[in-house]
C-alpha cells in the first residue's frame, strides 16, 4: 500500500522519525545541575563543609597538589595548585573536572569532598 505511493511513504517515514525524536527528547530527565552524589541538583545551602582553608584546600593538597600531578612547578592542566591564588585561577577547570569525575587521576573523591569543591566554586570561591 505505502510502497506503491512514494509520497505517502516519505510522509509516513518522516512522521515516524519525528515521533522518535520527540520521544527521545522528552525522555531526558536531567534538568538540573549535575550532582556527583546522585540525583540532578546539588543544593549548596545544605553543604556545610565548603570553606577553603578547612575543607577545600586540604582536599586539593592531598589529592591534586602531589608530585606527579599539580605540585609546585607542574605544567599539567592548569599547572601547580599549591596556593589559594593558583587554585582560584583554576577554579573553573577544577570544578568541571571534579563534577565530571575525571580528576583526581590518582584516586576517587568522596561525595562530601566533591560537594565541598563544587559548592566552594559555586559560592564564588572565597578565601575563607
Amino acid at each position: 500500500m505505502y510502497l506503491r505511493n512514494p509520497t505517502k511513504m516519505k510522509k509516513y517515514l518522516l512522521t515516524l522519525f519525528s515521533l522518535g525524536i520527540i520521544i527521545i527528547g522528552c525522555s531526558k530527565k536531567d534538568s538540573g545541575t549535575p550532582n556527583p552524589g546522585g540525583g540532578t541538583t546539588l543544593d549548596c545551602s545544605t553543604v556545610t563543609n565548603k570553606a577553603f582553608s578547612a575543607n577545600v584546600n586540604p582536599i586539593i593538597q592531598s589529592t591534586c597538589a602531589i608530585v606527579s600531578c599539580h605540585a609546585a612547578g607542574s605544567a599539567n592542566g592548569p599547572g601547580a595548585l599549591t596556593t589559594y591564588t593558583q587554585i582560584f585561577a583554576a577554579r573553573t577547570q577544577i570544578r568541571s573536572s571534579v563534577a565530571a569525575g575525571t580528576m583526581p587521576k590518582s584516586g576517587v573523591l568522596s561525595t562530601a569532598q566533591k560537594n565541598s569543591i563544587l559548592c566552594w566554586v559555586d559560592s564564588g570561591s572565597p578565601n575563607n
